[in-house]
């Protein structure tokens, strides 16, 4: 290995990890300093740790309520969805969503797009909650018919029937699984992080505006083209906006 090959891995490992000790005390830095109100470095702490691939639920709400704090709208409503998407529930996620969205200037008119039976489902549970219930689930009934195969003939009614017991969680905490890996795949939502974003009839800059959206919205991306992406709103509304105004959740 050269020594400008040895240069840059060191570079991009250093860039890449941080130790549970060094993550824990860039958080605790980064949340003194949103105890200070000194909301640049609380930030720019969160943003580090999510750059190097530890921007967990917690990170990720502190991050948005430091970006709701700056009034940076957009941002904190992404943030706090990111940190929802991950697995967060905790009330003040809840609350900080509902404040978030109390200020945003879009109030979407028209009845809601009712969605399917699976994304509601997919929404209403932790990807990370299903996951550990299958891979346990699944791990104890392997673990117990491997036991059933040892046991002798007349001790073996408790093993197959806890195993049964095992299989029975394990197959719709499967499908459960899937389900959000389908979903995951298929429905891409997003925020709109520009204060003001034209929706336009085709996807391109002299195309006729439909109507304005403003940060802090949720929608859905369906598909894109060139740099512009086709939104849709909760309530049905399509049109074309420029890529960079939104972020994908």
């Amino acid at each position: 290995m050269s020594a400008i090959t040895a240069m840059l891995v060191a570079t991009l490992l250093g860039q890449g990890y941080y130790t549970p000790e060094e993550a824990q005390e860039l958080f605790t830095q980064a949340n003194e300093a949103y105890t200070r109100e000194d909301y640049a470095t609380a930030r720019e702490g969160y943003e580090k740790l999510i750059s190097h691939g530890q921007g967990g639920p917690d990170v990720l709400y502190n991050l948005g309520t430091t970006y709701l704090a700056q009034g940076d709208l957009g941002r904190a409503v992404l943030s706090l969805e990111r940190a929802w998407k991950a697995g967060g529930r905790a009330p003040d996620l809840e609350a900080n969503l509902a404040l978030a969205r109390a200020q945003q200037k879009d109030k979407v008119e028209g009845a809601a797009v009712e969605e399917d039976f699976v994304t509601r489902l997919v929404k209403a549970t932790p990807e990370t909650v299903v996951a550990g219930v299958f891979l346990g689930a699944w791990v104890a009934a392997f673990a117990l018919l491997l036991l059933f195969y040892f046991l002798k003939p007349g001790r073996r009614t408790w093993a197959a029937v806890l195993a049964g017991l095992a299989l029975v969680v394990a197959l719709p905490s499967g499908a459960l699984l899937g389900a959000h890996v389908w979903v995951a795949r298929t429905l891409h939502e997003a925020v709109v992080l520009s204060r003001t974003l034209v929706a336009r009839e085709l996807p391109k800059g002299d195309a006729k505006v439909l109507f304005d959206v403003h940060e802090g919205l949720k929608i859905r991306l369906l598909e894109d083209a060139g740099r512009y992406v086709r939104i849709r709103l909760p309530n049905g509304l399509e049109g074309w906006v420029e890529r960079e105004g939104v972020a994908e959740i």
